[in-house]
């Protein structure tokens, strides 16, 4: 089997158990309770948008983006999506917006922007309610810890449960071994290990988050210097680890955050402010087959 780790631990120890691969983003669902028109669940439901019907073949293109728990709820989510373009579309019509395409837009993505920027407007957030912000969160703003970090991949496919139990097990008699023996880390890393690390006697060097696999990271910056007392679980396998050094993060002082600050809470200002101008369009308009009142809905994805 070849390694898939990419923990870049063969080049000086810097960096570990990265991938070229991340991990796939998964949306949490979210609780709807669809009204569509629809006289079986093999057929499309009968929508329009001031008289402009929204047709089974748009639905059909669009459900895939709109991946859901049921068909159901993939096909009300698509179908939304398509009412509310639609509104947007009628509406730049009506003002006869000149759309200015700006670089990698087409004409449609130019004229929504357009007409958002002529529509939704946003106050500024001022310097006063930035600071308030990070007085009271305080605590989110530290800069991210650095682990010194040694291990051991014992590398197995994500889909072979059986390889999988094997190497946890092995994982488990080298940590039982490192526990009676903590000086032969180096020698267990270079026999066993499928990581390029093991030439460093399997040193990943300092590791900070954004380095290692997500599903690694979450269980590894939650360990204290030493031997972990459990072989911790990636994609590419089980990992027996050592923490040789820790070095928590520091307080951030508030000129190194004030543009993040600045960018959530404006983001956030912006997000209300859109979700209210769909709501006025939709509350004047004239749309059949799909209910999409609701202020806890999310109207743009």
């Amino acid at each position: 089997m070849t390694s898939g780790c990419g923990c870049g631990g063969g080049n000086g120890g810097s960096g570990g158990c990265g991938s070229a691969t991340q991990e796939p983003v998964v949306e949490a669902p979210v609780a709807l309770e669809p009204e569509l028109i629809a006289s079986s669940e093999q057929q499309w439901p009968i929508i329009s948008v001031n008289g402009v019907a929204i047709t089974p073949e748009a639905m059909a293109l669009e459900v895939q983006y709109h991946p859901a728990q049921s068909r159901e709820e993939a096909v009300y989510l698509a179908a939304r999506a398509l009412v509310i373009r639609e509104l947007l579309q009628q509406r730049i019509a009506a003002l006869g917006l000149a759309v200015d395409i700006g670089a990698g837009e087409n004409p449609e993505e130019a004229a929504t922007r357009l007409l958002l920027e002529r529509e939704v407007k946003v106050p500024e957030c001022d310097e006063a309610t930035c600071v308030r912000f990070f007085e009271n969160n305080r605590g989110r703003f530290h800069s991210a810890p650095l682990l010194a970090v040694r291990h051991i991949l014992l590398e197995c496919a994500p889909d072979d449960a059986e390889a999988r139990h094997l190497a946890h097990v092995q994982a488990e008699v080298l940590l039982l071994s490192l526990t009676q023996n903590p000086g032969s880390f180096a020698e267990l890393a270079l026999k066993y290990s499928a990581c390029p690390s093991k030439a460093q006697g399997g040193s990943l060097g300092q590791v900070s988050k954004g380095q290692t696999v997500p599903e690694l990271e979450r269980q590894l910056f939650t360990l204290a210097p030493g031997l972990a007392d459990k072989p911790l679980e990636s994609r590419y396998g089980w990992h027996v680890i050592s923490v040789d050094q820790r070095i928590e993060g520091q307080a951030l002082p508030y000129e190194a955050v004030a543009t993040a600050i600045r960018t959530q809470l404006q983001q956030g200002v912006w997000q209300k402010a859109l979700v209210q101008y769909l709501q006025t369009l939709i509350g004047a308009a004239d749309i059949r087959g799909i209910a999409l009142q609701g202020a806890d809905s999310p109207l743009v994805q």
